[in-house]
């Protein structure tokens, strides 16, 4: 079975860069035609999309993030992250990796990350 887990730092200070690690088991981050994608949830709000690294290594953002956003991978780890630089109070959210953008509902069970100086 597929299984995902994020991993990283649960607070971060403000104008800094929020860096997440997605350990992927059960499947290959590489194999045709899966995309591996970033989602949050910010405190009482809805999950909002990040953006998705595909099997071919490119990688699509959200517009709104797009400036601020790099995601990449380590395919000798099976792992992708996210980077998020310049983060304010209002990046504080759950943050989720998933294989959710193709065919799969695959996610992991979310990681706090909280903005605060």
């Amino acid at each position: 079975q597929v299984q995902l887990q994020e991993s990283g730092p649960g607070l971060v200070k403000p104008s800094q860069t929020l860096s997440l690690t997605c350990t992927v088991s059960g499947g290959s981050i590489t194999t045709n035609y899966y995309y591996w994608s970033w989602i949050r949830q910010p405190p009482g709000k809805g999950l909002e999309w990040i953006g998705y690294i595909a099997y071919s290594g490119s990688t699509y953002y959200s517009p709104s993030l797009k400036s601020r956003t790099s995601i990449s991978r380590d395919s000798s780890k099976n792992q992708f992250t996210l980077q998020l630089s310049s983060v304010t109070p209002e990046d504080t959210a759950v943050y989720y990796c998933a294989r959710a953008y193709d065919t799969g509902n695959y996610w992991g069970q979310g990681t706090q990350v909280t903005v605060s100086s």
